[in-house]
Formats: structure tokens, sequence, C-alpha cells
């Protein structure tokens, strides 16, 4: 399963976050310090946590300034308030194990403030009420003390059928769920009097296979909330990475571990993450070692220990090769044709050393080395190890990683988060512009803490009244546009960020159907605003760079459009607009009328504006103008391109109306031949 939907309330630091969305792979937290980000963190791990780890405890963790007042004065009953919720979305391997009605369904789950947990299922078939079968048990229960016996009391059978039916429905009104025990309890009671009902009656035999059939609804109902329940994912936080010590003696290990006496400031736990990287464990490398068991005065025997010390150093070798090029992928790549960083696991009997050896051939222990390099060799270590061992199945939470690399360091390891996030959803909270790629904004959730009044809130969109919480992405975008202005010779300036990623996510829908998306080598820089499209022109046009615009054709368009400023440093023919390949009725052209059928049904599905009826009678009307009429203060541009990202993952080109494939084709030929 698959977390999309959070809230946590009543932690810390925070009152209450409001639900915020979570991203398939990663979803990445930011903001300043203090804002409350650990706290997140620390929350959502306590929904389904590894074992050892400390629950909810009212006294610490309930927001001090609330705590007489709610805990104390007993306005809060810590056994019905909701502390942390989730809301998951199943994969293939889930649907499998769940019945067709199921197989869409969204799992919510939650943990109240004593520790005890809840769970419901969204988008379910209906719960079965009592009204629904309260008339047809009464006739079946009627027929039951109706039909005649051979044997006995017919009055005793009438009073043990009553009595019988009364129990099963005890404690149920009209109004009632039909839980699975009572469901359980009433089909027991059915089955008990079946031979009361008459073969010949065929009104009565169907009112009978009804009510089994409505009745193995709350039965199937919590059969699949058990199963849900089971495939939930652990919640692994990890704040304190361990490292892997350079050398250890590894008898000395393999006893520890059997005594369970492991010694956490030995490193004892990154180290078996390393060996069981390697595909061994310490035991099997410490017999390896031992000549105890050999008389090595008898050739015989010392071959015997010779071939089993070969066999140890080749397998070794081989693993050894495998980590050195995962690490070298990511720490750094081939360097002048030879590898920069080559690890070597050495034994010598009882002893392993892990060493680095660069590309001057000189070998070091790794604790020599830089505490960005021991931080990445560790944390790749650990969490692939984990990752593909007891935590297979988790979700993982990093507090601030890759703290100690190296900015450009830190550029890279975004890619180890996103090869991670493969395998593993992952949240993790960060101050770092190196680890927000420009191209993973819809991915950012920007935490703030105006007051302690109000505590920690999740804004869904990327805006914040805090200017040092959108610090980070303020200074991503920053070095991404320099980078720009040094490394790209081919430019096009857009209005926002918003169109920046529609374009995108129209581009890799074309490629992925095998046709031309937009050209590699030209950098696509959003402006905020089509009045400043103008300076960032200007600015691309001093470093002499090839630069290309693309306007809305609304009011603002046409203004930025007309100034002499953008058509002397771009050009008339490089100023393209949205209205040059749209076929509709809007006059007004947005990016987004470009994609009007496709976004009225995203708007709906994943927003929940329902707009379609307005739009068929307002054809002439924007489309951002028809949704902002029907979903009020809950529109948002940002909201809106952020679905069709997500949509587009899931889709391919064909999803598209044909218009609409007709128009971003066109689009993206005008852009691509603008910058040739």
């Amino acid at each position: 399963m698959r977390l999309i939907k959070a809230r946590v309330q009543g932690y810390r630091s925070i009152i209450d976050t409001g639900y915020f969305e979570v991203e398939n792979d990663k979803t990445i937290l930011v903001g300043p310090n203090e804002a409350g980000k650990t706290a997140i963190l620390q929350a959502l791990q306590k929904l389904n946590p590894p074992e050892g780890v400390a629950l909810f405890d009212p006294l610490r963790d309930y927001p001090r300034s609330k705590y007489d007042e709610d805990i104390k004065n007993g306005n809060i009953d810590s056994s019905t308030f909701t502390v942390v919720e989730g809301h998951f979305a199943l994969e293939d391997d889930d649907r499998d194990e769940l019945p067709e009605a199921y197989k869409d369904v969204i799992y919510v789950c939650g943990r109240y403030l004593d520790n005890t947990m809840w769970h419901r299922l969204d988008n379910a078939p209906s719960k079965l009420i009592f009204s629904e079968i309260e008339k047809d048990l009464l006739k079946i229960c009627q027929h039951y003390k109706n039909t005649s016996v051979a044997n006995g009391d017919p009055e005793a059978k009438q009073v043990a059928i009553q009595t019988g039916y009364d129990t099963a429905v005890l404690y149920l009104r009209r109004t009632s769920v039909i839980s699975s025990v009572k469901a359980k309890q009433i089909t027991t009671w059915l089955k008990n009097n079946l031979v009361y009902l008459e073969d010949d009656n065929a009104t009565e035999e169907k009112r009978y296979e009804k009510l089994l059939e409505l009745l193995e609804k709350p039965i199937e109902r919590n059969d699949v909330l058990t199963i849900c329940e089971e495939r939930l994912p652990k919640f692994i936080l990890f704040s304190n990475y361990f490292r892997i010590k350079p050398v250890l003696h590894l008898k000395k290990l393999a006893e520890r571990i059997d005594k369970k006496m492991l010694d956490d400031e030995q490193y004892d736990y990154g180290n078996i993450c390393l060996l069981k990287f390697l595909g061994f464990t310490p035991k099997e490398l410490a017999e390896a070692g031992e000549t105890s068991k050999y008389d090595l005065n008898k050739p015989d025997q010392y071959e015997q220990y010779r071939a089993q010390l070969d066999k140890r150093d080749y397998q070794l070798n081989a693993a050894t090769i495998r980590l050195t090029d995962a690490i070298c992928e990511i720490w750094n790549p081939k360097k002048d044709g030879r590898d920069a960083n080559k690890l070597r696991i050495k034994v010598d009997g009882q002893y392993l050393k892990v060493v680095v050896e660069d590309d001057l051939g000189v070998e070091v222990e790794l604790d020599q080395r830089s505490e960005g390099f021991q931080w990445m060799v560790s944390f790749y270590v650990v969490f692939f190890a984990e990752a593909s061992d007891k935590h297979k199945n988790a979700i993982l939470l990093l507090d601030e990683p890759g703290q100690s690399l190296h900015a450009l360091k830190q550029a890279e390891f975004i890619e180890t988060l996103t090869k991670l996030s493969k395998k593993n959803q992952t949240l993790y909270t960060t101050h770092s512009p190196f680890l927000v790629g420009t191209d993973e904004l819809d991915k950012v959730r920007v935490v703030e803490m105006t007051d302690r009044t109000t505590g920690t809130k999740v804004n869904l969109s990327l805006t914040a009244s805090d200017s040092g919480a959108m610090l980070p992405l303020q200074e991503a975008l920053g070095y991404d546009l320099a980078q720009s202005l040094f490394f790209h010779k081919k430019n096009l300036v857009l209005e926002g960020l918003t169109d920046m990623w529609y374009i995108e996510s129209l581009s890799e829908l074309f490629k992925a159907d095998g046709k031309t998306g937009i050209n590699e080598q030209i950098a696509l820089i959003p402006a905020n605003c089509a009045s400043k499209v103008v300076y960032f022109a200007t600015i691309l046009h001093a470093q002499n760079l090839k630069i290309s615009a693309l306007l809305d054709s609304d009011a603002e368009g046409e203004l930025a459009a007309k100034q002499e400023t953008l058509i002397n440093a771009v050009g008339a023919k490089r100023i393209l607009r949205t209205k040059d390949v749209y076929s509709g009725q809007v006059s007004a052209v947005e990016i987004e009328d470009i994609l009007r059928d496709t976004l009225l049904n995203i708007a709906k599905d994943q927003c929940g504006w329902d707009a379609i009826a307005v739009a068929k009678t307002q054809a002439k009307r924007p489309i951002v103008d028809v949704l902002k009429s029907v979903a009020k203060a809950d529109f948002s541009k940002y909201k809106l391109s952020k679905a069709f990202i997500r949509w587009s993952r899931d889709h391919g080109l064909n999803d598209l109306q044909p218009h609409e494939i007709a128009q971003a084709g066109q689009l993206i030929e005008k852009i691509n031949k603008s910058l040739q």
C-alpha cells in the first residue's frame, strides 16, 4: 500500500497540520528550524512503527500549552482523539488479495492519543443497515415459527426460535450498521433453524438465500479490513545513521549477535547491514577463517582449509565489486576513465577491514575519508540492506539526510533518494536547496509555524507566510536559473511554474508514445508572471543565448507580448502565444485551455471540483475562470497542475482528447522550431 494523504494533530508543536497529500514515490518537507518538520515524521512513524519504538505519551507528546485545558480538565478524551491519520491506496499485489468489489478501496487508519488504533474503508461497497433486512428477518422468523414439526412441543419451538432471534438482533436499531459479529450471529440463527424452512416454499427459500447473501457483506468487509491491516506498511524513521566501522573482529561480532549484546557505539548494526548486503553473516565469515577444525600439518586438511579461504575470498571479491559499483554510481562516477573511489573489503583471519582505494591506488581506512563519504557509504549500505529485508514493505522517513555532503553531492544524492523511493515510499525533510530538484517542486510540502497558538501547518501549495519556509525553494530555482544562464544555449521563458509543469508533462507523454517531445537542449524557465517574462528574456539575451517566450493570450499576456523590450530581446517570431495552437471558442486562451476537457475530468476526480456542466454552458470562458467559479476559495492553479502531473504518470498520450493531442503537438513543434 502507498500513503496518499495524512494528518497530524495534538502532537508537540502541532495543533493540526490539516490533511496534506503524499506523493507516490517521494515527498519533500521544507521549512525553517522549529517549524515542526521532525515532529511530523515522528508522529507518522507512530501510525505503524517497528518493534521497540515508543508510542504516544500524553504528558510528553500533547502540546504543552494545551495540556491542562484539554487533557487535565477532560476536554479531550484520549481514547477518541486521533493524533495521526493516514489514507492508503492499494497496489497491485494488495488488490490480488481482495474481492473484486474492494479492489479500488482507500484504507484509512489512525492512532488515538491512548495508542489504540481505528480503521475504515473509503470508496467501498455500502455498509449493511439493519433496516435493509429487518422485514425479511421478521417474515422468515414467523415462517420458522409457523412451520409444523413431527415431534416436539410447538409452543416451546416457537419460544426457542423467538429467543434466538431476539438474541441475534439484540441492541440493533433500524439505523444500526450490521457488524461482522452481528452478521455471523444472525447467519448462525438462520442456519440453525433451517430445518423449519419448508421445501416447497419458493418465496421463503428465496428470502433465506437473499438474507445469507446480504449478511456476507459485513463479514467480507471485515475480512478486507483485516487484510489491509496486515499489509499496512511499517514507518521507519531514520534520523541517526549508523556508520560502518573500518575494522572489526568477526568472531566477536558473531558472539555478540548470538548473545544479543550488540553495541551500537561499535557500529555493530552498520556492519551487520554491510555483511547482509554482501551476502554473508558474521558467523559464516568467522567460521571460514577458523583453523581449529583442521590439522594444517596434514596435506589434505591443509588443502581443504585453503579451498575454504579461496572460496570466501572469491565470493567476497564479487560482492565487493557489486557494492563498489553501486557506491561509485552515486558518489563519484568514472573519473578520467578510472574509478575515483573503490571500496575494498579485506578479510585476514578473523579481522574484516573496509578500505577505500583512490584514483592513485592509495588505500586508506574508511574512517580516514571525508565525513560526507563515510555518511554516503553507510547510508547506502544500511538503507538498501534493510529495504530488501525486514523493511521491504516500509515507508521511509528521513530527517535531514545528507547534511554532511557537499552541495553538489547533495544534488547527486537526489538520484539516490529517487532510487530508494521506487521500492520504498519516502518522505524527507531538508533545508538544502540542493535536495529539492526544480523538476520535483510538485513533490514539495512547505511546513511553517507562524505562531505557537496555530502550531505547525503543512501548506497545500508552494506558498507560505514565512519567507524562511520558502528559502530552499527560492534558492533551488535561483540555482537552476544560474545553471541555465551558463550551460543552456536554448531557453524557453514561461509565465509561471505551472506552465512549466504542463509542458514538461506533455513532453513526457509524447516521448512515451514514441513521438517528439521538447528538445532536451531547451531549458524551461518560469518567470513567475507575464510581466517578468521581459526581465528574464533581457537577462538571457545579454548572455548571447537563444530565447523564446511562451505567453498566454489573456490581458496580461497580450500586454507583455507587445512590449518593445521583449520584442527586441527575443524577436517577434519567437514570442509564442497559446492562441496560436488553440482551436476552441475561448478568446483569452491560457495554457490550461489547451487541455480543457481532460482538466475538467481531473478537477472533478482528484480535486472535487465538478465544473463539467458549467463549462458546457460557458464554452467561451477560460477553463480556469470556470473552475474558480465552482471551487471558490479552494481553487488553486498549483493544485490543478499538480493533479495533471499525477494523472500523466498513470496515463498515456491517447488518454487525452484527440483535439488536445493535436494542440499540444503543435505547441511542442512550435517551441522546438523557434529554438532550432
